[in-house]
């Protein structure tokens, strides 16, 4: 069995803002294509185009409609979920070859594929689901936070972040050391009050989460006209200026 280390010296992670994921999946695609291309075995994908397909992804995102309490609106909250890289994994502590490990020098969670039986007892013990073992390659696979990519120098200085991170098209994933309290993750963790997943676990994840926003929009009354697009119809300016203003001025004369 692989055992944890009492300390890391950094603690690298994910902050989700689930105000603005906008759940286009561009973190997935960018994620297989990057994590099938470099680091470790490929991600393998069986049947891709029949009635029973099947494949290997570290990053997944998932759908649901959520009906606060009171008169407001419905959400529909789009939820990523990968790996969150916890300081007490107990993925870790069960593997019985140590081809877990959590890594010193920046708590990162990884699976050495050499030493992986595919013997699932780390998908098991992750409450998250967050372990998928590839069906072509019988090993265990898992989000690496990018670790050849983050590390490359010779990628220009704004790619050293993982995929996820640079590919999001609405800033919903921010990177960083969240072991350093004046980091910008940090920073955004406090000012939005990030939380943990399933806290009830005692896994300690690294990778957190921002709530949704509160809305302030609510549903019409019974048999009120509500116009979802009256907001965008308003006119921008209430006085035309420049040439269509001195248009208006003329065309009142006539």
């Amino acid at each position: 069995m692989t055992t944890l280390p009492k300390h890391t010296e950094k603690k690298l992670g994910l902050v989700i803002d689930l105000d603005t994921c906008v759940g286009c999946h561009a973190c997935v695609i960018s994620c297989k294509g990057w994590n099938t291309e470099n680091y470790g075995a490929p991600l393998s994908d069986q049947n891709a185009y029949g009635a029973d397909n099947s494949g290997t992804f570290l990053n997944r995102v998932h759908s649901y409609e959520i009906q606060p309490e009171g008169d407001a609106a419905a959400q529909l909250i789009h939820f990523p979920k990968s790996c969150l890289h916890c300081d007490d994994a107990p993925c870790v502590t069960v593997c019985p070859t140590g081809a877990s490990y959590k890594r010193v020098e920046d708590g990162i969670v990884l699976v050495n594929e050499t030493d992986c039986i595919g013997c699932g007892l780390c998908a098991w013990a992750c409450p998250y689901g967050a372990r998928e073992l590839d069906q072509a390659e019988g090993v265990m696979k898992k989000c690496t936070l990018c670790v050849d990519r983050i590390y490359n120098e010779n990628l220009p200085e704004e790619d050293r972040q993982p995929a996820c991170v640079r590919t999001c098209p609405s800033n919903a994933r921010h990177f960083g050391d969240l072991g350093d309290p004046d980091s910008d993750v940090s920073k955004l963790v406090a000012e939005r009050g990030g939380i943990d997943l399933m806290p009830e676990q005692g896994t300690k994840p690294i990778n957190q989460y921002l709530p949704p926003r509160p809305k302030d929009t609510l549903l019409p009354d019974a048999g009120e006209e509500f116009d979802v697009l009256a907001p965008f119809l308003e006119p921008v300016a209430s006085e035309p200026k420049g040439f269509l203003g001195w248009l208006d001025k003329t065309l009142e004369k006539l």
